[in-house]
């Protein structure tokens, strides 16, 4: 069971900068009525995050309706990567509901071939062929189909070529084919009826799995019982979700070759890393490969549901006329929003200034580490956004992840004006930090001081770990 952030409004000492403002205990009393509403109509599952009614949200700012404003290092979840509700997405919003273009299933509309035109004008130079993309609404749609186009096409080379290759501990969505592309085991054990030809392979991280040769790749496969020619795909976060970490560069260029040799497509899942999080306008571009499909999401759209895949036009146009669609994908309202989106990303060099203010933030986090080393394992991740390990490591260089710790990190900053989501990744573990990209260096150099103290006041705790 995963931990609960308290519901009883504590006191809290007042905060005053320039970026965060702490007025009342937390959770607000005037709240408390709202969130006992939420619990009692929704599911639980949903009741995962600090105690926040997100009343509004600006540039790195997020506010609730009782003055209390936190500075934000979420970023949503990866998804407001040039600044919450900038001025030209509600602008290019506005404009199509006031022409009152809401929705327009599969029917051609002017927003959704500019943002298909867009994505594949920055993808085209990375995909070495022509290349297309199909407008849906969720990351999980994208993987879903991804995984659609890589047995379709496996299947008609050979019937057997049906396997789809993925990574422990990664993530790819909570729908049926993504969760058994997903790489944590409990998280399908609802399931039951698990498909043989999802297999996962070690993710050569460096912390939890110290073996980094490609070799490790062949090896498992052939433990599992899968001949290489079997494989339609392999699926692989171009950074791995639940904690920010990146394989290494040659690795993932022998994945590379052996995808081409076996004719496998190599799906490299985006979703979260796309967009200049991690000072490049695609993570996969860290490491000088060419992908045949790419799936995106979150930041694409700054704000509203908008996701795709992306790739080989000779793959993506494997299906008829009507076979593969969305019935919101390409909503006018979403797809003209995440075009203006996507032009001021490029118009004012945000990836740019991703790789840059990341720099510092990377300085600011090894420092936190090297204060508290035996409490932080590593860090991980480029650009604006990063993972801080926490946990231990054995003398024989075994992990163990300190979940309570993280977590009690998390719920202190938020008392502080500083908001974070809830840890993720192997044990609850990983504190993710991952800003807009429009943040100023005195912004993350606040953020890494209310950090800071979050964890020299809880290790003073003495916090039973």
């Amino acid at each position: 069971m995963a931990p609960q952030f308290c519901t009883t409004p504590v006191p809290v000492p007042p905060v005053h900068t320039g970026y965060r403002h702490i007025a009342t205990p937390l959770p607000v009393p005037e709240s408390l009525a709202l969130l006992e509403e939420m619990r009692a109509c929704e599911p639980r599952s949903v009741d995962c995050q600090p105690p926040l009614v997100w009343h509004g949200a600006q540039g790195v700012q997020v506010y609730d309706p009782y003055g209390n404003i936190w500075l934000d290092f979420t970023s949503g979840v990866l998804v407001t990567n040039i600044g919450h509700c900038q001025p030209e997405m509600v602008q290019a919003a506005r404009a199509e509901l006031d022409a009152h273009r809401f929705f327009s299933y599969c029917f051609a509309t002017e927003p959704r071939i500019r943002l298909a035109r867009r994505l594949v004008d920055m993808l085209q130079p990375h995909i070495g062929t022509a290349c297309k993309a199909f407008i849906m609404s969720t990351g999980s749609e994208a993987t879903e189909n991804a995984l659609k186009l890589a047995r379709a096409h496996g299947r008609s080379l050979h019937p057997e070529k049906n396997v789809i290759v993925s990574f422990d501990r990664a993530f790819h969505g909570r729908t049926l084919g993504a969760q058994q592309m997903g790489g944590y085991p409990a998280a399908k054990s609802w399931i039951g009826n698990l498909d043989p030809a999802f297999v996962q392979v070690p993710f050569p991280d460096g912390l939890h799995c110290t073996d980094t040769s490609f070799n490790l790749f062949s090896r498992r496969l052939a433990q599992l019982g899968i001949a290489p020619q079997r494989v339609a795909g392999v699926i692989m976060e171009s950074y791995q979700g639940g904690g920010a970490s990146f394989a290494p560069e040659e690795y993932v260029r022998e994945l590379r070759s052996f995808c081409s040799r076996h004719e496998a497509l190599l799906i490299m899942d985006e979703v979260q890393s796309g967009f200049g999080r991690t000072g490049r306008l695609f993570a996969f571009e860290h490491y000088g490969i060419a992908p045949d499909l790419v799936c995106l999401g979150k930041a694409v759209s700054g704000g509203l549901p908008v996701s795709a895949v992306a790739g080989r036009a000779d793959v993506l146009d494997m299906h008829a006329p009507g076979s593969m669609t969305s019935t919101h994908g390409g909503n006018p309202v979403a797809c003209a929003s995440a075009a203006a989106n996507l032009e001021v990303l490029l118009r004012d060099g945000l990836t740019e200034a991703a790789a840059a203010t990341g720099h510092i933030l990377r300085q600011g986090l090894e420092g936190l580490r090297q204060r508290h080393a035996g409490h932080i394992m590593a860090i991980h991740g480029r650009g604006m956004v990063q993972g801080i390990h926490v946990g231990r490591t054995e003398p024989d260089g075994t992990p163990c992840p300190d979940g309570a710790l993280a977590f009690d990190v998390t719920e202190r900053a938020f008392r502080k004006g500083l908001l974070l989501f809830a840890p993720v990744g192997t044990g609850g573990a990983t504190i993710k930090i991952c800003p807009p990209l429009i943040m100023q260096p005195d912004a993350v150099l606040e953020g890494i001081d209310v950090l800071t103290q979050c964890f020299d006041e809880a290790l003073s705790a003495g916090t039973d770990r």
